[in-house]
């Protein structure tokens, strides 16, 4: 596999049909992603404010919110780009993406040795308040990272019952925000941002920094991404750490703040797992990690360590063993370790996944 040289070197290249393409197909499947732009409008913050993900006064925006760009994307082959469209060093807000750049944390952390066992309680390694009492006190590292702890409480000022009853495969159809029963810790799958963001609280709390800080020391830097990444939080996620302020940052841009970065620095990562967490040699997540990530959790057969799978074939056109980080408004970062594939896209309508994917995977020769 070819690695890309740092930043500001561009991506490799290579004509689509030398990297097993049909490049009239793969054209073709350029400009479909270019004409269907994502429903989210330029001005992301005006979206927040309206209420896209729940009505006032739940919705209120925490964190810095930005205006998006337009449709932009990649596909590699081998480490190699086939095919490009729009502008892949506009660095936009990446809204759940960043999820997946949590999993990368977690691994680290345990490759380091600060969580020994994913299935022991936080509790056990992390002080803080919102790890106290028998609920909380109970919840695995696993199940934050499989999100089925059913954490309960309020954190920065949000609370898990926000996105209760959220599963994005009804949204619309299923109620969200309403207070549903829980259920004991790991006995129930919920998308939820609030428990996502106590995931990346406990990290920051055995990393003992900020988590922008490890990301750009272990992850960002190795693989020779741009300074363009940011990783941002709330005004109200300010916690003491050694007696020094440290912002906790979001799993996402749900309120605000969470990764603005751009499709090319996104495409280094997927190569990254691609590569089973090595980069030239040098190994990043620990031996296994990007296995890991890929096993399916019981309740869900398309989720696994905050990355999207495809166990039940809902891409038909994908392999099963492709692994996905998806974000609000159209954003995603496709691995397919069995072609050696990865794909980014930008701002691409959700309903046109499916179709894009297809695309892609019938323009392949080889």
């Amino acid at each position: 596999m070819s690695f890309p040289a740092p930043y500001p070197s561009p991506l490799p290249e290579a004509p689509p049909g030398t990297l097993g393409f049909d490049p009239a197909r793969l054209a073709e499947a350029a400009e479909f992603a270019l004409s269907r732009e994502t429903p989210f409008p330029r001005d992301l913050l005006a979206h927040l404010e309206a209420g896209h993900f729940e009505p006032a006064p739940d919705n209120e925006v925490l964190g810095p919110v930005q205006p998006r760009g337009a449709p932009n994307g990649l596909v590699l082959r081998e480490g190699v780009v086939a095919a490009r469209w729009g502008d892949t060093r506009r660095a936009d807000m990446t809204f759940s993406v960043a999820k997946s750049c949590l999993s990368l944390l977690a691994g680290i952390a345990h490759g380091d040795g600060l969580i020994p066992d994913l299935d022991a309680p936080v509790s056990a390694s992390v002080d803080d308040p919102a790890f106290d009492g028998p609920r909380n006190g109970a919840i695995t590292w696993r199940m934050l990272l499989q999100q089925t702890s059913e954490w309960e409480g309020t954190l920065f000022g949000k609370e898990d019952r926000i996105d209760r009853g959220r599963d994005l495969a009804s949204e619309g159809v299923k109620p969200k925000g309403w207070p549903r029963p829980l259920a004991a810790p790991g006995e129930h799958w919920e998308y939820n941002d609030v428990r996502v963001n106590v995931l990346s609280l406990a990290l920051l709390r055995r990393f003992g920094r900020a988590l922008p800080e490890v990301w750009r020391e272990r992850v960002m830097d190795p693989i020779g991404a741009s300074p363009d990444w940011r990783w941002e939080g709330y005004r109200t996620s300010v916690v003491d750490v050694g007696g020094e302020p440290v912002t906790s940052v979001p799993g996402g841009g749900h309120w605000g703040g969470g990764i603005v970065t751009h499709a090319e620095d996104q495409a280094r990562l997927g190569l990254l797992m691609l590569n089973d967490g090595m980069w030239e040699g040098r190994r990043i997540l620990p031996e296994g990690w990007v296995a890991e990530s890929g096993k399916p959790v019981a309740l869900h057969p398309d989720y696994g360590l905050l990355w999207w799978l495809n166990r039940s074939g809902r891409f038909p056109k994908a392999d099963r063993d492709s692994l996905f980080a998806v974000g609000a408004g159209g954003n995603t970062i496709w691995i397919e370790p069995a072609t050696r594939l990865v794909a980014v896209f930008r701002w691409l309508h959700p309903d046109a996944l499916p179709q894009l994917i297809a695309r892609i995977a019938d323009a392949r020769t080889a």
